[in-house]
């Protein structure tokens, strides 16, 4: 069920460009995540009744699993694109979920009250913000006084993979060129610990974990999405008219991702940082 939500005064807004967009590609990968493989470091402090706020939600896989572990409480999932919210709500309607609502909102000028939530929630979203330093003030401004922020970002120059591969290597020159150019930071992994700092937290626990990609439907499934999604998706679109690849240069990343595919040795790990700051009661 979706309800108009109250106001606060108006804020800085978001400036920076979204890189990757909705296209299949990208949500083949986004449904895949759960609040096990993508939040477990937030898991052992829900409680029951707990109020949530899901930022970035997306399709709201993630956004589903926290409303199943708080049975007593609400969660709210919210994301600046109204599109993808149709989605979110079919997956928590699929799983009979009554106590989740979605909305569209901006993390820089979020559309509730102070002291709101009992937990703030954003996975993969910093590093795609303007200014992830007032994000988070603004996660702590309506997070409850001895309520949680959870954050989780990957870092994309830590990610690593085997066997070397020049086409890789081109991919993650250019996807970080890409990002930067939207305004965002594609290695903010590792640092949300020193933005929470300048956020004004003091009560930081700052944890890490990864993704794995090894057996032969791990290498398909992780290939395959990044082939087409550097041909199809938003970010396509973005590297092309961007000028910071041609179209023959992105077949050539596509091709090296599936040629990387079907190396039975093929091994590619995922870096994510987790910080769980606690908001002074």
């Amino acid at each position: 069920m979706s309800k108009a939500l109250p106001k606060t005064p108006s804020k800085a807004r978001e400036t920076a460009v979204y890189t990757h967009g909705h296209h299949e590609s990208v949500l083949r990968s986004h449904t895949w995540r759960t609040a096990a493989n993508s939040a477990a470091y937030l898991l052992g402090s829900l409680k029951p009744h707990m109020r949530i706020l899901d930022i970035g939600c997306g399709p709201g896989t993630i956004t589903a699993d926290l409303a199943a572990l708080v049975p007593d409480g609400h969660v709210t999932g919210v994301d600046r694109a109204p599109e993808i919210l149709e989605q979110a709500r079919a997956t928590a309607a699929r799983r009979a979920l009554t106590n989740v609502e979605f909305a569209v909102a901006d993390v820089h000028a979020l559309d509730f009250p102070d002291d709101t939530f009992c937990v703030v929630h954003a996975h993969q979203v910093l590093q795609h913000v303007g200014d992830p330093v007032g994000a988070l003030r603004e996660m702590r401004r309506v997070t409850r006084p001895g309520g949680f922020i959870a954050v989780r970002d990957s870092d994309y120059a830590a990610m690593t993979w085997y066997p070397a591969s020049p086409g890789l290597e081109d991919w993650l020159d250019l996807y970080r060129r890409v990002a930067r150019a939207n305004g965002g930071e594609p290695d903010a992994g590792r640092r949300l610990k020193s933005w929470a700092l300048r956020a004004g937290f003091s009560d930081i626990t700052a944890t890490s974990s990864t993704w794995t990609f090894s057996t032969p439907q791990e290498r398909a499934w992780w290939s395959g999405l990044w082939a087409d999604r550097t041909l199809a998706s938003a970010y396509a679109e973005r590297a092309t008219e961007g000028g910071h690849a041609t179209i023959a240069e992105l077949r050539a990343v596509s091709e090296a991702w599936r040629e990387w595919g079907r190396r039975e040795d093929g091994w590619f790990s995922v870096l994510h940082a987790e910080i769980l700051c606690r908001k002074e009661a």
